[in-house]
């Protein structure tokens, strides 16, 4: 006889987590915090068809870090599902943030190699106080990548030879290092798992802080978006940056949006009501409003996935703490839970249902 008391388990199941900050230091709080996270993982993630990582997986995209991130890898690689990535600012930006911050755009290639691939610290050539350094990191921000030529004591222009990198060496070589370590290829790619498609996408510029999407890379996700896609069946997007106000952090006066096409990627989401997004970026706490943005009717839902090295507030203030998601899929509905990676609970309040059929 048919027990009709059993709980009703999940056709499959996924793990989302974002912002893990690694640093070349094994102790750093944000490097403990991804310990934990994967150690916690692994006690409720049987079966899952992966985790899904939405960038920022380094804090600054250096050699260090990167082995810092191998070293944690394979400390729980045997308990753990596969890992897929996506591609964060703080990974392939054209600022290494530290304090002052330091714009790669304005070293030569010769430098960037140096610090890329031996981890010394590389100074500028060009000499540049605090304040000067925060304007070129706001004017990079803006997408402003004219920078300078080097000029020596004189104020003469330099060889050619030693002029700044360009952003095509800069986005090649950043882009390299991190697919090298990660696995993935290129900044956008789509894996079918278990019969549901997941699909990551990500800027194709070494921007600071936003997203810039192709042309090229818009048209294919349209094509993937509609592989096989019916109202009734979930398919799974991830990207760093969220677009404007849509979940926590992403408002419009609160700053951390970042899809520089964010216009042309909505009107593509707009066909794809039962797709799902989940982004990072903002660090936004899970228990802060809009961690589900519920589409209004004419988008997909997209969920804010917190972070794993450090939060932020609704009064826009740093928290200390690690967060992410863990993602259920019925024949009728998708469950999206919160998990808090410090105390390996659940968020109360942090569980949300997004209904099938979706229809427009």
């Amino acid at each position: 006889m048919k027990n009709e008391h059993l709980p009703e388990l999940p056709l499959a199941s996924f793990q989302v987590i974002t912002d893990t900050h690694v640093r070349d230091d094994a102790d750093h709080i944000h490097n403990r915090h991804l310990e934990q996270a994967l150690a916690d993982i692994a006690t409720f993630s049987q079966g899952s068809s992966g985790i899904m990582h939405v960038g920022d997986v380094t804090d600054r995209g250096l050699p260090g870090e990167y082995r810092e991130l191998e070293r944690i890898l394979k400390q729980h690689a045997e308990n753990l599902p596969d890992i897929r990535y996506t591609v964060g600012n703080h990974d392939i930006g054209a600022i290494v943030f530290q304090d002052p911050p330091l714009p790669l755009m304005a070293m030569t290639s010769a430098e960037v190699a140096e610090l890329l691939e031996q981890d010394k610290h590389v100074e500028p050539t060009i000499t540049q106080t605090r304040a000067e350094s925060a304007a070129l990191v706001e004017q990079l921000s803006r997408g402003l990548y004219t920078v300078p030529a080097h000029v020596s004591s004189e104020g003469k222009p330099v060889p050619s030879e030693i002029e700044p990198i360009t952003i095509a060496e800069l986005w090649h070589r950043r882009l390299s290092d991190f697919e090298v370590t990660t696995g993935m290829k290129r900044s956008y790619h789509d894996h079918w798992i278990n019969g549901y498609h997941y699909i990551f996408l990500g800027t194709e510029q070494p921007h600071p802080k936003d997203c810039e999407l192709s042309a090229e890379q818009l048209v294919w996700l349209e094509l993937t978006l509609s592989e096989h896609a019916m109202p009734d069946h979930p398919i799974f997007l991830f990207l760093h940056q969220p677009l404007m106000n849509t979940v926590a952090g992403s408002m419009k006066e609160q700053g951390w949006y970042g899809v520089n096409q964010d216009a042309e990627l909505k009107a593509v989401l707009t066909q794809y009501p039962q797709a799902i997004l989940f982004t990072g970026h903002t660090h936004w706490q899970l228990e802060a409003q809009r961690t589900m943005y519920d589409g209004e009717g004419h988008m997909p839902t997209m969920f804010n996935a917190s972070s794993v090295g450090y939060l932020w507030t609704d009064q826009d203030e740093h928290l200390e703490g690690s967060e992410g998601l863990h993602v259920e899929i019925y024949k009728d509905r998708v469950v999206v839970k919160g998990r808090n990676f410090v105390t390996g609970e659940w968020i109360e309040g942090a569980e949300f249902t997004v209904h099938y059929p979706v229809l427009d």
